[in-house]
């Protein structure tokens, strides 16, 4: 059950904003209570990928959800707000999406603010901490990286939409990725695409067929 739990969701300059909005409203959904921090660089990708407008200049929960219930926005460099102490009683941090510079940076434990803080918090608390990386190619300095933090204690969940669900639309990519972190985190993914066995025709080998294709 997700009520009364205190999730912290980081956005960060990585392009794949859709991920964290939507990581959020279910988490908001499932009765969760978000600490949400998004990172400057992210608010310029939430504009140009996704047409929000910040005509204050001052980002405010209710500009990027219809319903801000259970969202609380944290200024990234307030290393004062509680996503920074692990007596917070926040249980998980997710950075989604993850930019190979955020990551980098918890890797090597330099905090600039408190995207890095709250990372390094669940780690030295020895809570979850999952990081939805979306790169690509990847380079040896990002490899490098992901070892160390995925050595360190740091679930890495690569924004990599699976097919075996046939998506039919962009959401259903979304929701494939945002499945998964539900699951990793201990909410209720039902809704989103899990694998079955394929049924198999009788009396053959192969998986059954569709569209003319033999099964794999």
């Amino acid at each position: 059950m997700g009520t009364g739990r205190r999730i912290c969701v980081a956005m960060t300059g990585s392009s794949g904003a859709i991920y964290g909005l939507r990581l959020v409203d279910e988490l908001r959904r499932q009765g969760a209570v978000v600490e949400l921090v998004v990172s400057e660089p992210a608010r310029r990708v939430l504009h140009y990928e996704e047409g929000f407008e910040f005509p204050e200049g001052e980002l405010r929960v209710q500009d990027l959800f219809a319903d801000p219930k259970g969202i609380v926005l944290h200024d990234p460099k307030a290393v004062e707000a509680a996503p920074s102490s692990g007596s917070a009683g926040i249980e998980a941090v997710v950075v989604c999406p993850c930019s190979m510079g955020t990551l980098g940076r918890i890797a090597h434990g330099y905090s600039i603010g408190l995207i890095e803080r709250a990372a390094d918090v669940a780690l030295k608390e020895g809570r979850t901490l999952l990081l939805v990386p979306r790169e690509t190619p990847l380079n040896l300095i990002h490899l490098e990286n992901m070892y160390k933090v995925a050595k360190a204690g740091a679930i890495l969940l690569p924004a990599s939409p699976g097919f075996y669900n046939r998506p039919k639309t962009l959401q259903d990519l979304v929701d494939f990725v945002v499945g998964k972190i539900l699951d990793r985190l201990g909410f209720d993914a039902k809704e989103f695409s899990h694998w079955e066995t394929p049924e198999r025709e009788a009396g053959q080998n192969g998986l059954k067929k569709d569209s003319g294709e033999e099964g794999v």
